[in-house]
Formats: C-alpha cells, sequence, structure tokens
C-alpha cells in the first residue's frame, strides 16, 4: 500500500473515530520490543532538563508598552520543541525561532514554551490548555513539534492524528495561527538498528504523512521535520547530534529552526517570498495526500491549504545558522530552570 493511501487511512480513522495499527503487525512485536528496548537503553539518558526560554525577544524594536506591542509565540511538544541537549537557553529550538521572527518582523516577540521531554500527542490539551486557559490573549502563532514518542511507545497512529488535531483545532479556534513540526523520520538515529530501523523509518514517515493531512484541513501549515532536517544531518551525524547522538546539538537545532523559521513568517504574512509555484524548485499544488506523502520524505517540505482538496509543496529558501549567531535575549527567564523531562522519551 502507498505511503499516501496510508496516510490517507490514518486520517480517516482519526477523523471518524477509528482504530488503527500500532507500530507493527503481531508477528514482529517481539523483535520489534527486543530493539526498542535496547535503543532506548541507548539514546535520551543522563542529558539534564532543557532550559526554560520564556521571555521577550527582540527587545531592540520596542518594547511590550509601544504599539502594536509584541508577537506572542507559542511552543508545544515533545523534547525537541523544548530543547532537550543544550545547556544555554539562547540555543533552543523556540529561542532561536522567537529571535528569528523578531528580526523578520522587526517586532518584539513574546515567547512561552510549554513544550515537555517525553511527551506524546495525549500531552497536547494540557499543552495548549496552559496557553489558552489563564486567561492571556491567544499567541499569535504556535509551533508543534510532535509525534516521535507516539510511534516508539506505539500509540495507535489514529489516535495520535486525532489529539493532534484536535489541539490544532482549539488554536485555530482562539485565532492561533500553527505551524506543526510532523513526526521525525525515526529511521535515521544511529543506536536504532535493523529491522527496528526500517519499521521506524515506515512508520514514522506514514505518521507524518497522516498528521500533514489532518492539520492542513484545519488551516495550519506543516514543515517536513524527516530525518531531521536534511542532508546536514546526514553528512555532519557527530556535529548535528547530541551526545546522546539522537536528540539534535545546539548547531543541529539552530539547522532545524531554520528550516522552520519561513513557514513560521509565511503563517503571518511576514516573508517575502510568496505562495506562487517554483517549479525549478520542485514545488507544485496537489492533492494533500500526495502532497504529505512527498513531503514525509523530503526533510524541510511545507504543506499548506490552497484550495478544495488540493494543497501547496513549498520548499521556501533557508540559510543554515549557527546558533551563536542569533543575539542571548534580555529576558528569557533563566537558563537553569527546566520544562521538565523523561529520560526515554524525546
Amino acid at each position: 500500500m502507498s505511503r499516501a493511501r496510508t496516510a490517507r487511512r490514518i486520517a480517516a480513522g482519526a477523523a471518524y473515530g477509528g482504530g488503527g495499527l500500532g507500530l507493527v503487525g503481531a508477528a514482529a512485536v517481539g523483535l520489534v520490543l527486543a530493539e526498542m528496548q535496547f535503543a532506548k537503553r541507548t539514546v535520551g539518558t543522563g542529558l539534564p532538563d532543557p532550559p526554560r526560554a520564556d521571555g521577550l525577544y527582540g527587545s531592540e524594536f520596542g518594547g511590550p508598552e509601544q504599539s502594536p506591542g509584541p508577537l506572542h509565540l507559542g511552543m508545544l511538544g515533545d523534547s525537541t520543541a523544548a530543547g532537550l541537549g543544550v545547556r544555554r537557553a539562547r540555543q533552543t529550538p523556540a529561542a532561536l525561532l522567537a529571535s528569528g521572527l523578531a528580526a523578520v518582523a522587526e517586532r518584539p516577540v513574546q515567547l512561552r514554551n510549554v513544550a515537555l521531554s517525553g511527551a506524546m500527542s495525549d500531552d497536547l490539551d494540557r499543552q495548549v490548555g496552559l496557553l489558552l486557559d489563564d486567561g492571556a490573549p491567544a499567541p499569535h502563532v504556535c509551533v508543534i513539534m510532535i509525534g516521535a514518542n507516539d510511534v516508539t511507545r506505539r500509540m495507535p497512529p489514529t489516535q495520535s492524528v486525532r489529539l493532534l488535531t484536535s489541539a490544532v483545532r482549539r488554536l485555530r479556534l482562539a485565532g492561533s495561527e500553527v505551524v506543526v513540526g510532523t513526526c521525525p523520520d525515526l529511521g535515521t538515529i544511529e543506536p536504532v538498528y535493523q529491522p527496528l530501523r526500517w519499521l521506524a523509518r515506515r512508520v514514522s514517515r506514514q505518521l507524518a504523512a497522516a498528521q500533514t493531512i489532518g492539520v492542513v484541513a484545519l488551516g495550519a501549515r506543516t514543515v517536513s521535520m524527516g530525518d531531521l532536517l536534511g542532508p546536514e544531518f546526514a553528512a555532519n551525524p557527530r556535529e548535528m547530534f547530541g551526545p546522546d547522538s539522537y536528540h539534535p546539538s545546539a548547531e543541529g537545532y539552530a539547522t532545524a529552526a531554520m528550516a522552520v523559521l519561513p513557514t513560521l513568517c509565511a503563517a503571518l504574512g511576514l516573508w517575502p517570498e510568496s505562495d506562487r509555484l517554483d517549479v525549478s524548485r520542485d514545488e507544485d499544488i496537489l492533492p494533500v495526500a500526495k502532497a504529505a506523502s512527498a513531503a514525509a520524505g523530503q526533510a524541510g517540505t511545507e504543506v499548506t491549504a490552497a484550495r478544495g482538496p488540493w494543497v501547496l509543496l513549498k520548499h521556501r529558501r533557508r540559510r543554515r545558522v549557527q546558533a551563536e549567531d542569533l543575539p542571548t535575549p534580555p529576558h528569557p527567564g533563566p537558563d537553569t530552570a527546566s520544562t521538565g523531562s523523561s529520560p526515554a522519551g524525546v
């Protein structure tokens, strides 16, 4: 069965309450679970809690009291969104995105990161509640990075997509633009061996495609995390991955953030590129399932709604940066504070 067809089935099951299959068929469960337990003992352990990066970025563009006031950015998801594996708040993807958004908008950005290391999609309802239920205005835009733990812990993909789309729907109804970084390709993680590597790649890409189908229908945009964003990771794994060979390093997070930033800015109408297609870069307008399948296999690809069942498949230009290239915010919160962690989760 093609990835597009599988993704349609998962998305349809999520929409209509279907069950769906877990990670693998019953015949392979024993072997896969053994491989998975070995992988969990190998990666994601011994890391300190991620630093908190909440605060005001781009204060050089004006204070909170000046009109029109800061843009509000919310960050949700798992340890990739929280920034597990780096020591400084400014190295987290949320801080990088807030700094980049402030520079493009020439306007301060107020960041609130509610992501939790180890989170699965069933934690998104709680995270959305933290952003919306405290009486503060809804964020202008939210970024969600989720899905890896759903795969490794065998959450049914239809349930995973249903929980994600529910969170996106709440944010959209509250008036927030939403960008979803879809499930990364877990087949690229070095300590994961065959046959789990092949199975993890297959299922994580299927989930990424189904996530795209579900959230684009709600007016959100997706960016494929793919193999943790492109040839840089494949070519320089020692440089792009952190000490556990699983979570990104500071430079890896910077590369990932710069892949998401153009779509984040485009969601707010701030990116100079238009939504016109650039055929020289293999951009196209496609049925949503076909576009979602293509994006899942090509890291850094954006999918956004166009008309009816058709969507735009975009490859927005980005530049590679070092984490140190972006300024330290004046009020990011203490570097030693934590968003929480789970040693076995992403």
